[in-house]
């Protein structure tokens, strides 16, 4: 690779060398020959500019060629106008040195060639030029003088003038020539830069031909068409072209477009003025419209990295989808036999009150957790704002003391001491999300448990009576290690620790309190702590709640009428049939069991079932194929609803379900009440008013 950059390198120089000899030699003919005023001295010379150019752009070798190719067509031209050899060469030696110096001045302030891209840049060039320039037309004024009798004052304007110009117009068109940025910013069809360029060369000739008599302004509107339409590279060459066919017919033949005196002096000043105008009118466009591509150009390309990291992001989207749909399935299975058996527990008579109260907490404490895995496993809702309130009747201390006794065995491990203050002096329910509201105080509890090594552990209660809301503060107080206040802002910020250094003594992903702040904000409350390094800490959270009426107490499942139906539960894990089975054989519905999605599709065509609650991911065949299995017979089995029962429970995977044609849906783990209601509503869809999808 760099070997292929080397050589492509040193074609490009060579390539560059070859054109700028032969723009040095046409430029040194085109002055001599065609713009020489009756005082000797040509009107333009660019041949200067162009071996500065070279100077700045070409390696050492290539330099001292082109050097060579200037002095020798310098000297050689001016012994063909008629110049001694002595003249020819102090000519040649001033020009030269002039050339140097600008190189000489551009390393100082550039450390090489500048780059001509915007207008600031095309202002500096004559400003570094002209005393160049100024300094060497001293010197030829002198000589021209003192050795040739000629006048200085004109002289020395002369010069002035012919090497300011050259260098002004000729430097900046070649340097904008060279750069490759130029180049790319404008990609035309050939045919259009033909076009326009003879256009250029047509109004030109109208211009200066005096039998056209065509008025000199005419020039603006074609050259800035070609800024406008190639950018700076075609201003540059619009330049040179209007410069190449107006100066010398100017000059030689006389046009009264541009000046109605003979004197070839005063034309010669008249068509300088009208050149440099037209030059930097017109490359100052060019500039401008480059510049503007180049920032078009850039926008599309950030643009394009944006839908780049768009899409990027939406695949870190659908891979987190994807782990946080496997993840889900994964925690739901197990917490399925958890809270089911624990409710099979619950529903037996024969239990002491002691047992009985510890069931029912493993029932509270597996709801809690179901609750923390479902704002887990979809954190993409919780981010983009989307969590839903399902507010009901609640005893704001019964909830805060079942909380505390679900936290209590663990805080009782550690040897500390845990203890409720309830201030309520109205004893009301309230319209909360009991739920959500169990979480965030969860995530407190457990805080306040894991940073306190000896002590106590405190949660508290204010209940203050308002004319339409009432304002809840629940307080967590500890008497552990206690948070500085530098620290404080970072507790509730996702996946941040106080202490992330390798050494610290408690570990965690850090979103308990994050994802507490956003239930808290989404209830239009407020969380915060007070904290005192060494002495523990305080959390709190306040809310406002109206007052809420006693829900009426829900009727107990009934055992369903002689006659009852017959279900088929679809699942691969035999503790889940189980279950399943126990809570429908427990009210009554006969009850049938298949372990796959082909043996649930050989069964409905066997016989008859009044409904069928399908699990998903199952070998052989899962349960969206075997539900279109189902729906497929002819059978009544085929008419049957079909519910859903399964650890999917993400949106779109809830989605896929009823576009199988399933009717409705169970997320495991399985609630019995919400299970007994969903088959009771499709068993008897017009008693309830209801009619199935």
């Amino acid at each position: 690779m760099a070997q292929r950059i080397a050589s492509h390198e040193e074609r490009r120089q060579t390539a560059l060398l070859l054109a700028l000899s032969f723009a040095v030699a046409a430029a040194i003919v085109f002055s001599e020959n065609l713009t020489r005023t009756t005082l000797g001295v040509a009107a333009f010379w660019p041949a200067n500019a162009f071996l500065a150019a070279g100077l700045l752009t070409l390696t050492s070798v290539r330099r001292l060629v082109l050097i060579a190719v200037f002095v020798f067509f310098h000297v050689a031209v001016c012994l063909q106008a008629g110049d001694g050899p002595l003249k020819a060469l102090v000519f040649a030696t001033v020009d030269g040195l002039e050339a140097g110096a600008v190189w000489a001045a551009f390393r100082r302030f550039w450390n090489g060639a500048p780059r001509v891209r915007t207008l600031r840049a095309l202002a500096q060039l004559p400003a570094i030029t002209t005393p160049i320039a100024a300094g060497s037309a001293l010197i030829c004024a002198t000589v021209l003088h003192f050795g040739y009798g000629a006048p200085f004052a004109e002289s020395l304007v002369d010069w002035l003038l012919r090497s300011a110009l050259g260098l002004a117009v000729a430097l900046p068109a070649t340097l904008v020539l060279i750069d490759a940025e130029h180049r790319r910013s404008f990609q035309r069809p050939w045919s259009e830069k033909l076009l326009l360029m003879f256009s250029v060369v047509t109004v030109a000739l109208l211009c200066a031909h005096p039998a056209a008599g065509a008025p000199p302004v005419l020039m603006f509107p074609v050259t800035l068409a070609a800024a406008y339409r190639l950018g700076a590279r075609g201003a540059a060459l619009a330049a040179f072209l209007t410069i190449g066919i107006i100066m010398p017919m100017v000059i030689s033949v006389g046009s009264s477009s541009f000046n109605s005196t003979q004197d070839t002096v005063i034309q010669a000043r008249t068509i300088q003025v009208f050149m440099g105008v037209l030059f930097y009118t017109c490359l100052a466009a060019g500039l401008a419209f480059g510049q503007q591509n180049r920032l078009k150009r850039l926008l599309l390309r950030r643009e394009q990295l944006t839908r780049a990291a768009r899409g990027r992001a939406l695949a870190a989207t659908e891979a987190k989808t994807e782990f946080l749909a496997t993840m889900s399935h994964e925690i739901r299975t197990p917490l399925n036999s958890v809270l089911g058996f624990a409710q099979l527990l619950a529903a037996r008579e024969d239990l002491p009150p002691d047992a009985r109260r510890q069931v029912n907490l493993i029932d509270s404490a597996g709801a809690a957790l179901l609750t923390v895995v479902d704002d887990i496993l979809d954190f993409s809702r919780v981010e983009a704002g989307q969590i839903e309130l399902l507010p009901g009747p609640t005893s704001a201390a019964a909830l805060l003391r079942d909380t505390v006794a679900i936290m209590a065995p663990e805080a009782r491990a550690k040897g500390l001491s845990m203890d409720v203050e309830i201030i309520d002096p109205i004893g009301v329910l309230h319209d909360l999300d009991a739920d959500r509201l169990r979480q965030v105080l969860i995530n407190l509890l457990n805080n306040a448990v894991k940073f306190t090594e000896e002590g106590r552990i405190d949660a508290r209660l204010i209940i203050e009576p308002g004319d339409i809301e009432d304002r809840l503060r629940f307080e967590v107080l500890d008497t552990g290690v206690g948070i500085e206040l530098d620290k404080q802002g970072l507790l509730f910020q996702r996946f941040s620790q106080t202490d992330s250094s390798p050494s610290r003594l408690h570990g965690g992903p850090g979103l308990g309190l994050a994802i507490a702040k956003a239930l808290i904000d989404v209830m239009g409350g407020k969380i915060g702590v007070d904290s005192v390094p060494g002495r523990g800490s305080c959390f709190w959270v306040e809310l406002s709640a109206p007052v809420a009426e006693p829900a009426p107490a829900p009727e107990p499942a009934k055992p369903p009428a002689p006659g009852a139906a017959r279900i088929l539960i679809v699942d691969d894990h035999p503790i889940n049939l189980e279950i399943g089975a126990a809570l429908l054989t427990l009210v009554g519905y006969e009850v049938d069991l298949a372990e796959n999605g082909k043996q649930a599709v050989e069964k409905a065509e066997a016989g008859a079932y009044d409904l069928i609650l399908m699990d998903i991911h199952m070998p052989l065949m899962d349960g969206l194929q075997a539900t279109r299995a189902i729906k497929a017979l002819r059978t009544s089995t085929g008419k049957a609803p079909i519910i859903a029962m399964s650890a999917d429970a993400l949106p779109r995977q809830v989605e896929r379900c009823y576009a199988a044609g399933m009717v409705d849906h169970v997320a495991k783990p399985i609630q019995r009440e919400v299970l007994y209601a969903k088959i009771e509503r499709w068993l008897h869809p017009l008693r309830d008013g209801d009619k199935p999808a």
